[in-house]
């Protein structure tokens, strides 16, 4: 009997996250007539204004960055003062870009409603729209197959692409990133973003990377609009899609590289994942490793076990506990 009370006095968790889940949605529902009256300018005027905006919104605290780093590289006397310094200053970064999102997110949600009507003929539902919010908050989104979870994606990695620091798409097999690219690539292009391919290019890195333009034709119908570049600048687009072992091998390259501009990754910011059960828990059992044939001389160890006696904490490494 009081449990029965308490249900209709206190609502539970759940229809309380709806609720307010609900009222963002009303929000991009107030805004689509409005928005059906905006010229294709218009919708990219109104996403490099968000840019802007954000762009505003940390530019005080890049330029912080940009300093420490340099006082770091340049082996400061108190590294680790600058290391704390640096994190803060990250974190505080990515607050003041959450609010910017978190103030934009039903006009940039309703501009994709609208892009996605003109662009790929679907217009997104109000589930589907709660469902982009979710993902955002980077939540976990159950849906299921033919539901749209092609078209859902799109908003929060359209929001979260407005940074400028990569939003990520990954999925289980290249078929299904190449062919999502394809598909949303002309609501992203109406919006004025530009979209990245990873596909798994063996031991060539060089090929296998692709962004969308609609005006490129290639001879493969496969590959129509994919035009082929460097894998640094496939990553360097606002979005980019590929699966998880891509990302995950190029990561581990990366961290083989002897020169830093031969990475192809920059730093990680946004991804939502797609079958997420399936890629962070059945495939995460296997684990990525690259190896190949052993080429070092023995001559390499005897000569740094001489040199890392005379190493100096602080100074020469830091001790990651």
């Amino acid at each position: 009997m009081f449990k029965n009370l308490l249900r209709k006095v206190i609502p539970d968790r759940n229809k309380r996250q709806i609720g307010k889940l609900e009222s963002v949605v009303a929000e991009v529902g107030a805004l689509e007539a409005e928005y059906e009256r905006l010229t294709d300018d218009d919708m990219a005027e109104l996403t490099d204004t968000w840019r802007q905006e954000i762009r505003d919104a940390v530019q005080d605290l890049g330029e912080r960055a940009t300093e420490l780093e340099e006082q770091l590289h340049s082996g400061a006397d108190d590294p680790q003062r600058l290391r704390n310094e640096l994190e803060d200053v990250r974190k505080r970064t990515r607050a003041a870009e959450e609010a910017v999102m978190a103030s934009i997110l039903p006009r940039a949600y309703a501009l994709v409603r609208e892009a996605g009507k003109r662009a790929v003929g679907q217009r997104i539902f109000d589930v589907q729209v709660m469902g982009g919010i979710v993902l955002h908050q980077g939540r976990i989104a159950e849906m299921k197959t033919g539901e749209g979870k092609t078209i859902t994606a799109t908003m929060p990695l359209y929001l979260n692409g407005l940074t400028g620091r990569g939003a990520h798409l990954i999925t289980p097999n290249d078929y299904l990133a190449k062919v999502g690219a394809q598909w949303m690539g002309p609501l992203y292009h109406l919006l004025g973003l530009q979209v990245g391919v990873i596909q798994n290019a063996a031991a060539d890195r060089s090929m296998g990377s692709f962004v969308f333009d609609l005006d490129y034709q290639a001879d493969d119908d496969r590959y129509q609009h994919l035009r082929p570049v460097e894998r640094a600048q496939a990553y360097a687009a606002d979005i980019t899609y590929g699966t998880n072992n891509e990302f995950g091998f190029d990561y581990l390259r990366d961290n083989m590289v002897v020169d830093l501009r031969q990475r192809v990754q920059r730093g990680l910011y946004y991804a939502i994942v797609d079958e997420v059960d399936n890629i962070l828990i059945d495939e995460a059992r296997t684990p990525l490793i690259i190896s190949g044939e052993a080429q070092e001389s023995a001559q390499y160890y005897q000569m740094f076990s001489r040199l890392v006696p005379g190493f100096r904490g602080e100074r020469d490494y830091v001790v990651d506990e």
